[in-house]
């Protein structure tokens, strides 16, 4: 082969675009290394950079000590999701490649979360594509949270996580003075093999299972969300001074005098974003998005910085929110609190009566907020409220505007394509002890939207500006829907009575335009929901790609620097475009940080998003648990082989378990998502109307249990 140009520092996009070469055959380290040092020097440095690419998925070496593509050598490089029932489903890497299952048998010692390699089995009998794992390139699970029992010898922690598997062996002399029965943290010593089970040994006591605040306390440590800052990120935090330097005002647009007010729920603390609107003579809207300067406060490379990307976001539970920065920063002085002068980023756009906008500029500024107003109060204003209307008598003619401005907005969005997901969010409201008193639908009215259309164009906006200037960036993409999930969900429109809807053609107008049909009717909550599990996660990204949720080719996240890093770290990029600061060097150097960051700020959302959902089902488990006996409305929201979920009006979810269903045997059909008797014809289907009577409601199983009920 030729040897490639000489180089001092080898890429690992050369090794893999040159592996990708169609004559390209397995090569030795000594081989490769002819082919990119061809003068010999550097080769310790380049053992190290395919060792890294083999930890990393990227390539692959043979028994026979030879380097090539996974997918030379029939491998998908993925995550493993695992499941209770002991298989697990490899989650590829790269896009468009189906989900791999794998038997408990070709695990061999991988588990839950773990990095690894899966050789493709022949086809089998049924669509679902088989593997077994053929090397771990790095384990998900340093520490596993659960239940200890004591044993004669020894004792055992049964995970709380039933998706890790095997319960983990501890030694007598690995306990750290737990007690039988107390939640505790492990961490792993020996992780299994296929006739051993793992190993730890106890690294934290958090106590009783039913200690007050235990449940999210134990679900923190799960998805290793920290409860403390460091005391050097603490530190930097406090020497932060409260007070705007008069110097930095100066260098600053004064935006002191604009109507700006801040829109949030009744709970939030940290307020990274406020509002304004007026009306040029052109008779544009002039609307202006303000948003805390926080690249100010927290300078790159710092530990607070390191500590926000290592973070990635703020993680919300119901009552308790661990905050991407400190308290002193997120809720004071970052936060856009009334009446108080606050460093912004603001992006003041001209938006023609169609939602168009005409012009914008992008810069940093200074306001000082007239009221946080929240959602409820705007509702009320707008809703003719006369005592929120005597409240805010001076703010109510621009609140009017900007819900005028606000439905503009949505309708030109929604004609472009977008699609609008009518799904409610669930709120949870706790007493002193953690223990949630009320479960219901969070209403999302105009005053929420609101706020909604005008983040969505000022992130579209910079995101325009971005890739207008060829800046490095991370910009909010959302890949299209996998084609196989799509053709499920014709099949259940189909059911319906929808018939062929289009939408394998992927266009999101499509999935809109069956959303606005099923729009009112019984089964517009189930098709809603199905469809969002069609689609595919929004990720960040430093390449541009489309938003297909939006129907957006231009799209990032701007609006929350508080709470999200990838925010944090484009408002430096855009202050230094605005010095005229981005050198060549410097641009570079910004655009690798940005693959780092988007990956790791991708990766902890996902965290984050499980956290938060598991924690707000465990506290609506809770709920029911004083509720066993009652009866409710509800209607079907899932059909399985082994019963059907039903969701109540509070967004609580339970199963009718196929057990109780008494009458009849009943047969699961998997294309038409029902369980039907089989000598009574009597049919359970998605969306049917059902009563059901709470049987049980167990935390610890994280399932609520119901029973049909036939009584009036």
């Amino acid at each position: 082969m030729t040897p490639v140009a000489k180089k001092k520092i080898v890429a690992k996009e050369e090794i893999l675009e040159f592996m990708r070469r169609k004559a390209y055959r397995p090569l030795t380290v000594a081989e490769l290394a002819r082919v990119f040092l061809p003068e010999g020097k550097g080769l310790d440095a380049f053992k190290r950079l395919l060792r890294e690419m083999e930890e990393e998925g990227l390539i692959y070496q043979t028994r026979a000590a030879r380097y090539g593509l996974p997918e030379q050598f029939n491998l998908v490089v993925g995550r493993i999701e695992g499941h209770s029932k002991g298989y697990a489903f490899l989650i590829p890497d790269k896009e468009g490649i189906p989900d791999v299952f794998i038997g408990p048998g070709n695990l061999y010692g991988a588990m839950h979360n773990d990095r690894v390699a899966v050789r493709l089995l022949p086809p089998g009998k049924g669509k679902t594509r088989e593997g077994e794992v053929v090397r771990i390139l790095k384990r998900g699970n340093r520490r596993a949270v659960g239940t200890l029992r004591k044993k004669r010898r020894f004792a055992v922690v049964i995970p709380d996580d039933p998706r890790l598997g095997a319960d983990i062996v501890v030694p007598r002399g690995r306990l750290t003075g737990a007690k039988d029965g107390d939640k505790v943290v492990v961490e792993f010593t020996a992780y299994p093999a296929p006739r051993t089970p793992p190993e730890g040994r106890v690294v934290e006591v958090l106590g009783p299972p039913d200690a007050p605040g235990m449940d999210l306390l134990v679900l923190s440590r799960r998805y290793d969300l920290p409860d403390e800052f460091p005391a050097k990120v603490l530190r930097e935090a406090e020497a932060i001074p409260a007070e705007i330097p008069p110097a930095e005002l100066r260098g600053r647009r004064d935006l002191r005098s604009w109507p700006v007010i801040t829109i949030d729920g009744e709970d939030a603390k940290d307020l990274d974003d406020a509002v304004s609107l007026t009306v040029n003579a052109d008779g544009t809207y002039l609307l202006g998005v303000h948003i805390a300067d926080v690249g100010y406060y927290v300078c790159e490379g710092s530990a607070l910085d390191r500590e926000a990307l290592k973070r990635g976001t703020s993680v919300y539970m119901p009552g308790r929110v661990i905050p991407m920065l400190p308290p002193r920063l997120s809720n004071g002085i970052c936060s856009l609190n009334p009446q108080e002068d606050r460093l912004s980023f603001s992006v003041a756009m001209a938006v023609d009566p169609e939602g168009v906008v005409r012009d914008y500029e992008i810069f940093p500024s200074v306001i000082r907020s007239r009221a946080r107003m929240t959602y409820t109060a705007v509702y009320r204003l707008l809703e003719g409220d006369p005592e929120v209307a005597g409240q805010y008598r001076e703010l109510a003619e621009m609140i009017g505007r900007m819900r005028d401005l606000c439905l503009i907005l949505r309708r030109r969005r929604l004609a472009s394509g977008a699609i609008d997901f009518n799904l409610p969010e669930t709120k949870v409201e706790l007493d002193d002890l953690g223990r949630p008193v009320a479960v219901y639908r969070a209403p999302r009215t105009v005053a929420e939207q609101i706020i909604e259309e005008f983040m969505l164009l000022a992130n579209e906006t910079v995101a325009r500006h971005a890739a207008a200037l060829e800046l490095p960036f991370i910009y909010r993409i959302h890949p299209q829907p996998d084609a196989e999930k799509v053709a499920a969900l014709e099949d259940l429109l189909a059911g319906f009575g929808y018939g062929a809807r289009g939408l394998t053609r992927l266009e999101p107008a499509s999935f809109q335009a069956v959303l606005d049909a099923v729009a009112g009717k019984p089964e517009e909550r189930l098709i809603n929901m199905v469809m969002l599990r069609s689609m595919k996660q929004a990720r960040y990204a430093p390449e541009r790609t489309a938003h297909f949720g939006l129907a957006s080719e231009y799209y990032t996240h701007f609006t929350s620097p508080i709470r999200r890093y990838p925010d944090l770290f484009i408002h430096r990029v855009l202050r230094e475009a605005l010095l005229g600061k981005l050198s060549e060097k410097r641009a570079a150097e910004l655009s690798a940080r940005a693959v780092y960051a988007a990956a790791v700020s991708s990766e902890r959302e996902r965290v984050a998003m499980e956290a938060e959902r598991e924690a707000t089902e465990l506290k609506k488990v809770a709920f029911m648990q004083d509720k066993i006996g009652n009866v409710y409305p509800g209607f079907v929201s899932g059909v399985t082989a082994w019963g059907f979920y039903v969701e109540l009006e509070n967004t609580v979810e339970g199963l009718v378990h196929v057990r109780t269903l008494t009458d009849d045997f009943y047969v699961y059909d998997e294309r038409s998502y029902t369980l039907t008797g089989r000598n009574t014809g009597k049919s359970y289907r998605l969306g049917d109307p059902v009563r059901v009577r709470v049987i049980r409601a167990s935390v610890e199983d994280r399932l609520v249990e119901f029973e049909l009920c036939t009584e009036g």
